[in-house]
Order: structure tokens, then sequence, then C-alpha cells
């Protein structure tokens, strides 16, 4: 989705390369740049806007390492993968350990990822965060981004009587391993997403019921208390007008609320100049719960937004539901895959 916001038409939207960013940033003359979605792209096409010294405004990319390299021009409005990756350990701890009626320590876990820079990012803060509250991590699990057959996975996670699969992977390798397991007549008791294709709609479409149960720790997404995020179901119907379509996923929420808070930032800048624009973005303050996210706005040095945080959802009924914490929620978590 291509947010609202862009000024005099010379604002440059998310590219799939960093020859195209080379592009918007010299002959292209973009005066910001917006993106992206993949933590991978979003590392190297904002490395390219720095260098050009034009603001780069991420709206969706977690990962990060893409706000720790001390880049002047570079500003985040979504939550932080460290934040989904400690959301995805509380959702042990505070929703599935209380329904199983278990310590949290209990339940075996699996780390599965892919080896992009959010797959590697994700794990690595989910194994920390393991170790740290002493739960019981018997494996972390990595596999290419074009595998194809994740039978051998499956079994692995079988023999090792996993019950949580704490899986970061895109819209594909969601889908093959959902199959494998399938195939291999065998599921955890829980499998926890980090955002990406576990958003998707297509996903839960792909997968029919077996998808049911799944819980994913990502960005506020539709099916949300109204009172938590004011205005997202004016914004889903101005979606479903635009693209006669529902939403896909949240990620054009978080989008669309992103670029409407560094619009509103560069109009109180009154210029489109790096540095004013950086002072603006700096200064900017708005509460928890007032953009249509349920976030507020207020940036570190770093450029990242410190009131953006993730929720955590359930599919159900083919519906990504909100169930946790109970300010946002619109669903009562249910403890158990495919239901």
């Amino acid at each position: 989705m291509r947010p609202a916001a862009c000024w005099a038409g010379r604002c440059g939207w998310c590219a799939a390369t960093s020859a195209n960013r080379h592009r918007l940033t010299g002959e292209g003359k973009a005066v910001a740049l917006f993106g992206t979605l993949a933590s991978a792209l979003a590392f190297a096409a904002s490395a390219v806007a720095e260098l050009a010294g034009v603001p780069y405004f991420e709206l969706n990319a977690s990962a990060d390492p893409i706000t720790q390299r001390g880049f002047k021009y570079l500003f985040r409005s979504c939550p932080l993968a460290s934040a989904c990756a400690a959301l995805s350990l509380d959702a042990l701890s505070d929703v599935l350990a209380p329904l199983w009626q278990v310590d949290p320590a209990t339940p075996k876990l699996a780390i599965l990822h892919e080896e992009t820079l959010f797959g590697t990012t994700m794990a690595a803060l989910q194994e920390a965060l393991c170790h740290e509250r002493r739960l019981n991590l018997l494996e972390t699990l990595t596999y290419a981004t074009n595998t194809l057959d994740f039978g051998s996975i499956v079994q692995r996670l079988r023999g090792s009587g996993i019950d949580i699969v704490l899986h970061t992977g895109y819209a594909n390798d969601i889908l093959l391993f959902h199959r494998a397991m399938k195939q291999a007549d065998w599921r955890p008791r829980m499998v926890i997403g980090a955002g990406a294709g576990y958003a998707l709609n297509d996903t839960a479409v792909a997968l029919g019921p077996d998808f049911d149960g799944v819980m994913n720790a990502d960005s506020t997404q539709y099916r949300v208390a109204e009172a938590f995020a004011p205005g997202v179901d004016a914004v889903a119907a101005a979606y479903q007008r635009k693209y006669g379509a529902p939403p896909r996923s949240g990620h054009s929420l978080a989008a669309y609320a992103g670029a409407k808070l560094f619009y509103d930032v560069v109009q109180r800048a009154g210029t489109t100049d790096k540095d004013k624009v950086r002072a603006a973005v700096l200064a900017t303050d708005v509460p928890a719960g007032a953009l249509v996210t349920g976030w507020g706005a207020k940036f570190d040095d770093k450029g990242q937004n410190q009131r953006a945080q993730p929720l955590l959802m359930q599919w159900q009924n083919g519906i990504a539901a909100t169930v946790w914490p109970a300010a946002a929620a619109a669903a009562t978590p249910i403890g158990a895959l495919g239901h």
C-alpha cells in the first residue's frame, strides 16, 4: 500500500534494490524515502539514503541493527524486533502457561528461522531471552531462504517432543513448514510467529483451518479493540473502498500510521532540509494511543520510535484477532492449534 503522504510528488516509495535507491537519490532528486518491509532491504536501502543525505522513513522492517549504525537521517516508526521477540516469550508466560496450567519453564521450545537479517536477528534475541528467563529451549534451527523441503526439520522437532515452535519466516517458507507438519501428521501444541508471512491473510487462506490457533507477535492488526486503536475501523473501510478488497495484513495499517506521522513531521519542519527534518522528528512527542495503531511517537537519537509496541494476535476462524494484552484484545486466546 503506497502511503497517502507524498509532498509535491517528490518522495521516493519503497524500491526493491539499492540500485533503484541510487537512482532515486541521484537523478531522481527524491527529498525523502519511505520503506519497506524486508529488513535486509531496509538495511541496504537506508545506507544508500544516508550516504546521499536523504531522510529515510522506515515503516515496517523491524530488525534492531537497522537503527544501530549511528545514522542521522534514518527514522523508524514501527516496533523493534527485540520487542516482538520479548512478546513471543511473554505469550508463553502470560497466556499459554496459564491456559495449560503449567510452569512456563516446562514446555519444550524450539526456535526456527530463515537465514536473512530478519530471521537471524529475531532468533538471536529469542535465544538470549530463553536463557535469561530459564526457559526449556531445546532446538535452534536455521534454514536457507530457498529451502523447499521441511520434512527433516519437522521430524527433528517431533523427535525432540517440542511443545512450542517460535518461527520467523516469510510467506513461502511458512506455507511449506505448515504443509510439512500436516504431511507428517504432527504439530506442536503451539506455533508463535514473528510477523512477516504470519500476518498475511493469504497465508491463512492457503492453509485453511490448519492455520487456526497459530499466534503471531507483530505490529497492530486490523482486528483490535477500537478503544485501543482509535480509527482502525475507518482505515479498514477506506482500504476496502480504495482496493475493492479487505486489507491483506496489518502491514498496511502500520505503513499508513507511520507515513502520516512522518508527513506531519515534514509539515511541522516547514521544509525538506534534512537537518530540520531530523530536528522535527526528534522533537515529536505523541502520547501512546494517539496513532491508529494504538502507538504514540517519541524518537531516540538513533531514530527509533520508543512508543511503538507489538501485540499478540491469534488466527481464529481465518482472522488475525488481537488476544493480548487485554486492553487491545478483540478475542479470547485459545491454547491449541486447529481451533
